[in-house]
């Protein structure tokens, strides 16, 4: 059976984010004491009540907030068009407001189920201060408190018995069931067949929610010509030629110094936990500004976090050759340490290029789970030592005897042998390079891990006789010499 949607909406700051954190059982929405905090639609599968459900997080509305306030009410209504039941929250410390009152008039043109919820209710009467919401000529209002979860089970046994009828108790059976199967068959089939995270990150105003909308073909986040209109990272599921792909919108990340903001301050965090969260990550530059230190720092922690990369250079259409030529010397020489990824010219507002993006991010994703046979592995390492010896370390040449694979996303290269500790930085460079090339490891960095063996006389007492010892030294410096 499928699961029905309960869509949050309400005027701004009533508790629709603290409300679906707590039906979801997640931090998913960033959540403060700031009106017109949310503003893209957000959706979570609902984990507490009766039945699997989902649950959809929107901006407030009834009342502007700032200047993106219509295309934000747009993504809010479009919540209420696909829901099959609405939770329509108020504030029981505030009352009635001309905001509810044009709320509810949208609702009932919508002919929607509308349950209302009065939230916050803490420390406040709520029979007194539910007589005030009758005035609204809805059902009763249901009392809850959502940060301390007070009430919130008992509004969702109500809301979905009254959705689903006789059949919760089966379908609460049959989720259970289906969060087995899921487990067992998530545990035989691997990340190959589970959905690819993508998560789109850059700068503020380069780009990014304008190219997850051209990418899945709908006006799912918000746009505006704003930098900073994105808040909090957004998931959206999609498909694309059979392959099942996630999107995650982020906001855009500035330099530490000019972020004073505290809102800013955990949307950075989001962004950084959506990079840990990804198999492979978008870099979205803008191709009419200069390619900032914070580009390479924000490309560095993706790299550092393991993550396959795709460079999209946005906003290319109407560059004039000289621009184009500056930014392409500037990816040169700024970001010359991505050698093992290739930038994607595009332009997402037209959709230039932009239909490539997403091939390549399955070839990225698929070299970063890649097999690397054991024989494989040993024959370029044998290779690679043959056309270029390790240097010599305290008059002893560095020993690199046989590779195995370590791990995956990113690909793992376990190198053993002697000394390696002291292998110099250029030499890795060089065998992770041969690495990259002989199993085609394109877009996915590459960590090689070097072990040497424990040394079967350490720590054994010296038995020589000082005459013994001394003619040691004598053969050791002849042969120097």
């Amino acid at each position: 059976m499928e699961q029905p949607v309960i869509a949050l909406v309400g005027r701004p700051n009533v508790g629709k984010s603290t409300l679906f954190n707590r039906l979801t059982r997640t931090r998913d929405a960033l959540v403060a004491d700031f009106p017109g905090l949310t503003r893209d639609r957000q959706y979570g599968v609902g984990r507490l009540g009766p039945a699997p459900y989902v649950v959809v997080d929107t901006g407030g509305l009834g009342e502007p907030d700032d200047v993106t306030d219509h295309p934000m009410q747009r993504q809010a209504l479009r919540a209420l068009d696909e829901a099959d039941a609405i939770l329509f929250l108020v504030d029981a410390r505030v009352g009635v407001t001309p905001g509810d009152e044009t709320l509810t008039r949208e609702l009932r043109q919508r002919g929607k189920r509308v349950w209302l919820v009065m939230n916050k209710i803490d420390g406040v009467d709520a029979d007194v201060a539910g007589a005030d919401f009758h005035a609204l000529g809805l059902d009763s209002p249901r009392a809850i408190a959502a940060v301390q979860g007070r009430g919130v089970r008992q509004l969702m046994d109500t809301v979905l018995g009254d959705l689903l009828g006789d059949e919760v108790d089966r379908v609460e059976t049959d989720a259970e069931l289906d969060t087995e199967t899921d487990n067992a068959v998530e545990a035989k089939d691997g990340a190959a067949d589970r959905p690819i995270d993508v998560a789109i990150i850059g700068r503020p105003n380069v780009g990014k929610s304008t190219l997850i909308n051209r990418l899945i073909g709908e006006e799912r986040v918000l746009v505006y010509d704003m930098p900073g209109t994105t808040r909090d990272a957004i998931r959206v599921p999609f498909e694309r030629d059979g392959r099942a792909f996630t999107l995650i919108d982020t906001a855009g990340v500035r330099r530490r110094s000019r972020v004073s903001d505290g809102v800013e301050k955990f949307s950075v965090i989001k962004t950084l936990q959506a990079i840990e969260a990804a198999r492979v990550v978008i870099m979205v530059l803008d191709a009419r500004q200069e390619i900032s230190e914070q580009d390479a720092h924000l490309i560095g922690h993706a790299i550092d976090a393991g993550r396959g990369l795709v460079l999209a250079v946005n906003k290319w259409d109407g560059l004039i050759t000289e621009n184009r030529e500056r930014i392409r010397r500037e990816l040169d020489v700024k970001l010359g340490f991505l050698d093992f990824t290739r930038p994607r010219f595009i332009s997402a507002l037209h959709g230039t290029g932009v239909g490539r993006l997403l091939e390549e991010v399955a070839q990225v994703d698929a070299a970063g789970h890649r097999e690397l046979p054991t024989p494989a592995l040993n024959r370029v390492l044998e290779e690679a030592v043959s056309a270029h010896q390790p240097p010599l370390v305290r008059g002893r040449r560095i020993k690199l005897r046989y590779a195995h694979q370590g791990g995956k996303n990113p690909p793992t290269i376990v190198v053993h042998g002697n000394q390696t500790h002291d292998l110099p930085d250029a030499y890795r460079r060089f065998l992770i390079n041969r690495f990259r090339k002989a199993f085609q490891l394109h877009g996915t960095p590459i960590r090689l891990e070097l072990r040497t063996g424990d040394n079967p006389f350490a720590g054994r007492r010296n038995t020589l006789t000082p005459r013994q010892q001394k003619k040691r030294e004598r053969i050791v410096r002849r042969k120097r010499r």
